[in-house]
């Protein structure tokens, strides 16, 4: 699922708030409506004002379980991307994606889609008419310098679940506990899901290099001394190179691990764009809105609209996002 708000907020950056004691950073998620009055709510935990990034990560919208028979599911009609990759992780529920590229998939549970935008791409997600629950994340990864000009691409992955003592483990990105991904990135990353049994632990060896993010699906996860509860993403700071997850309640927790190096470059990042200055942002919307080649045609979607309007970007210049410190 992309950004459809219609108003899209800016949301300019400042130095992280200060962890606890014991290092850990709570990040807690905004609620936000996509659409009218039947339109599915998502939980967003980035951006936000406390922190923009983790690792190249620059947006996570956790949303669900979400009744589709009340809200009407997901429908989204294309809609542009430029300098980012777009990573779907389904708990339950199917989503069908079409895309520019000419890709015609299905997100379901336990599978990796990631798409790439790079210089500009488009695409479609509607939530088929079987499906009565959808829950999942919708997240994002923002493109280097080197890489924002990409072609587009789309990947397909699914990883083995490797059950360990106390927990159950799906890498998708990256390599942890022995697992790796084949899946190419374009900076160091890190994503898994892990479901801890109840009191059970995660006793995990990380890369020092990379900063970590835990965002909690089910149930209560503690990271050092800091219990983190449902939709909650604890953040934690580089340099340490073991992690340790305890699953304190009586039913399985289940969460997502982010990780990656410290993404150094700014970027500016409104409705589905990243770019690098208020400038590139004008371009891309007015392209977008002008039906440019950049982001091709989506085809065999058959929703209420053939494609979602750009919003009206806001009366003052848009801000670079900083990576947080603090």
């Amino acid at each position: 699922m992309s950004n459809v708000e219609s108003v899209p907020a800016e949301v300019r950056c400042r130095a992280g708030t200060p962890a606890g004691e014991d290092g850990v950073e709570v990040l807690t998620p905004r609620r936000v409506p996509l659409g009218g009055p039947r339109a599915m709510n998502v939980h967003r935990t980035l951006p936000q004002r406390r922190r923009s990034l983790i690792g190249a990560w620059c947006f996570a919208d956790h949303y669900g379980p979400d009744d589709v028979v009340r809200t009407g599911g997901m429908d989204v009609p294309p809609h542009p991307h430029t300098g980012l990759q777009t990573v779907s992780w389904l708990f339950a529920g199917e989503i069908e994606h079409r895309d520019s590229l000419g890709v015609h998939a299905r997100v379901r549970p336990g599978e990796l889609n990631l798409m790439t935008a790079g210089h500009g791409i488009a695409h479609s997600e509607v939530s088929l008419p079987s499906v009565t629950t959808l829950h999942g994340v919708q997240l994002w990864v923002a493109l280097p310098d080197a890489a924002r000009d990409a072609a587009r691409d789309f990947r397909h992955y699914v990883p083995d679940p490797v059950q360990a003592d106390g927990y159950l483990m799906r890498v998708f990105l990256g390599s942890l506990a022995g697992q790796a991904s084949p899946v190419a990135t374009f900076t160091p990353l890190l994503g898994a899901e892990l479901t801890l049994r109840p009191g059970g632990r995660a006793e995990l060896e990380v890369d020092p290099r990379f900063e970590h993010g835990i965002l909690v699906d089910t149930g209560t996860v503690c990271v050092r001394d800091t219990e983190l509860a449902h939709r909650d993403l604890g953040y934690l700071a580089a340099g340490a190179s073991t992690l340790v997850l305890h699953n304190t309640g009586d039913r399985p927790a289940r969460l997502l691990l982010l990780g990656g190096e410290p993404f150094a470059e700014e970027i500016v990042m409104w409705w589905n764009f990243v770019g690098r200055d208020h400038e590139e942002i004008v371009e891309f919307r007015q392209a977008w809105e002008e039906g440019s080649d950049r982001f091709g045609e989506v085809r065999g979607y058959a929703g209420r609209t053939s494609r979602l309007p750009a919003p009206v970007l806001p009366n003052a210049r848009l801000q670079p996002r900083r990576h947080s410190r603090g």
